[in-house]
């Protein structure tokens, strides 16, 4: 199931879920011996999964090999991956079609010309992390490997719409918005051809008319604006969303959209003109028994969850979730802030001069924006988790990053996760300060553990943000909070693992950032236990981080139900 509607009509999509047969490779031979024309002694598994939740295979790392059959009426086909953990290498019928890089965010390959018939597709793929990687060897989350989201082949004939972000821009009173379209144009045939392309948004076209393209020609099209007048906004309260279809006479592709203008104003985070206090949780889009192969079910489960404890947002640490995740939060009214998978201790102040790493990570931005667009649940972007922001080196990546997702992102806030709030030189960039600290569980250098320590950083930052012109930013508690291990009670002392000192540590916190001036909302560290590596040199208890406020089966700890109480009140006192 990849999203909440489907997205085509007059296109032919053949799912390629389900069985395929897979075969590793430890050896990393198998280009040299050809697996690319059929892999040998291939088992069954079902994708999409990960291989690590596979019997003896949990912490396997390295190249797989999957193959899989099916039919095409032939010509020119498009093969799309939602994710793919995390290189991968694919081939047809023994003839490579393309790579890509990058386990979280969907590409597209195209084959412009293929046979009537039965095909063969094989893929490689290999989750190794190195010092060439993206996240780096070291990471703070298990290192799934495998085809965690769907494939498809699409069927293109004509001219075909591969992709459409809808633009708008909102009057002041913001009744009436301004819509033009950008899209990814592609004439799945072998001559020029002329169609009409129509684009509605609603009940309303908002562009129609011919477009030329040349044999198998792919083209970026962008459309002058049209305005739409008394649009009804999509907010937390009421998520209202038009239906947007853009068509040929041979080829279709439905979105969902949703008008809403989010901005800073004044220390105030503001949704249509409304202050937010943005209440949240930190997800990871995992589970200990399916990894990253989130199945949808789950995924409503978690929202129904994080609804219920009073929560208006969710941190998607530290990577893109599922669009079919986001189309859930779309439909729900839930905010989401979405990030790239850069956590910042695995990255070392050499790494953010290397030119192929940080690259890689604009991709990941690039690709972030172009598949992630439409969704008006996304109102911030992150660009980037914990890394030396310290350094000049940070510098002039965040100022990259941030100048291309102000122009391409549309409207969203701009912001990092930042654990130097005294030292971070980055924080210029930022429309949001977001500052992750863990005082009552870790010690920080001028720091002892404690949860005093909370209201002295709270004042030395305090004073650096005015020393900094960084007064009229918000800020937000982006990470804090202590681990538990769930069934473990101490009701009347004060120890660390308990589900007793997790909650009190957490509703310190909440009434002290609640009560702080300058804060506009907090993310609580997390939503629920995730696995972890068992390489990293953390106090991992059972190899998982233990700091959700459920545990990794989704069961609540005591923090849940504190959590639910405060954020529930929070909501009715406002800020």
């Amino acid at each position: 199931m990849r999203r909440l509607f489907n997205e085509h009509k007059a296109r032919k999509v053949i799912e390629l879920n389900g069985a395929w047969s897979f075969a590793l490779d430890s050896e990393n031979n198998g280009v040299e011996k050809k697996w690319y024309d059929g892999i040998p002694d291939g088992e069954t598994v079902i994708v999409p999964s990960c291989w690590n939740n596979e019997l003896r295979l949990l912490n396997y790392e390295g190249a797989a090999w999957y193959q899989k059959s099916f039919e095409t009426d032939g010509g020119a086909v498009m093969l799309e991956f939602e994710s793919v953990m995390s290189q991968a290498d694919v081939w047809i019928d023994g003839v490579k079609i393309g790579d890509h890089y990058g386990a979280f965010t969907p590409f597209q390959l195209f084959i412009d010309d293929l046979k009537c018939g039965e095909h063969l597709l094989v893929v490689r793929v290999d989750n190794i992390l190195n010092e060439k990687s993206f996240p780096q060897k070291r990471t703070d989350w298990f290192n799934y490997g495998g085809i965690a989201r769907d494939v498809y082949a699409h069927e293109l004939k004509g001219l075909c719409i591969i992709n459409n972000h809808i633009v708008y821009t909102l009057s002041k009173d913001l009744k009436n918005a301004n819509v033009s379209a950008d899209m990814e144009l592609y004439n799945a045939t072998g001559t020029e051809i002329t169609d009409t392309v129509t684009i509605t948004v609603g009940d309303k076209v908002i562009f129609s008319g011919e477009i030329t393209l040349g044999a198998h020609e792919r083209k970026a099209f962008k459309t002058s604006e049209t305005e739409l007048c008394d649009i009804e906004l999509w907010s937390c309260e009421s998520p209202k969303l038009y239906t947007s279809v853009a068509s040929t006479s041979t080829d279709d592709l439905v979105e969902k959209v949703g008008f809403r203008f989010v901005e800073v104003s004044n220390l105030d985070i503001l949704l249509n003109g409304k202050k937010v206090e943005l209440l949240g949780v930190n997800r990871h889009d995992e589970h200990p028994d399916w990894g990253f192969a989130f199945p949808a079910k789950l995924m409503k489960k978690d929202i129904d969850l994080i609804f219920e404890m009073g929560c208006n947002t969710i941190r998607g640490s530290h990577y893109p979730n599922s669009r079919l995740f986001l189309d859930m939060l779309d439909e729900r009214g839930i905010l989401f802030w979405s990030e790239i998978p850069m956590w910042g201790v695995g990255f070392s102040e050499k790494t953010l001069t290397d030119e192929f790493l940080m690259e890689r990570g604009f991709v990941m931005h690039q690709e972030m924006v172009k598949y992630y667009y439409n969704h008006p649940s996304i109102v911030i972007w992150g660009m980037h988790n914990e890394i030396p922001t310290y350094s000049k080196d940070s510098y002039p990546v965040s100022q990259k990053w941030s100048k291309y997702l102000r122009a391409n992102g549309g409207n969203r806030l701009i912001t990092h996760a930042s654990c130097h709030p005294m030292y971070d030189c980055d924080m210029d960039f930022d429309d949001i300060i977001s500052i992750n600290i863990y005082h009552g569980w870790y010690t920080y250098g001028g720091y002892n553990g404690n949860l005093g320590d909370w209201n002295k950083m709270i004042e030395q930052f305090g004073q650096r943000r005015i020393e900094k012109g960084w007064e009229k930013k918000p800020v937000i508690m982006s990470e804090f909070g202590a681990a538990a291990l769930a069934g473990y009670h101490c009701h009347f002392d004060t120890v660390r693992w308990s589900e007793e000192y997790q909650r009190d540590l957490i509703e310190y916190c909440l009434e002290l950032f609640h009560k702080t001036d300058y804060m506009r909302g907090t993310y609580i560290w997390q939503f629920c236990n995730i696995r972890t590596s068992p390489t990293m040199d953390i106090n991992r208890a059972r190899y998982f981080n233990n700091k959700g406020l459920l545990d990794e089966y989704r069961n609540p700890k005591a923090a849940f139900f504190k959590v639910k109480e405060l954020y529930n009140k929070f909501a009715k006192e406002g800020k």
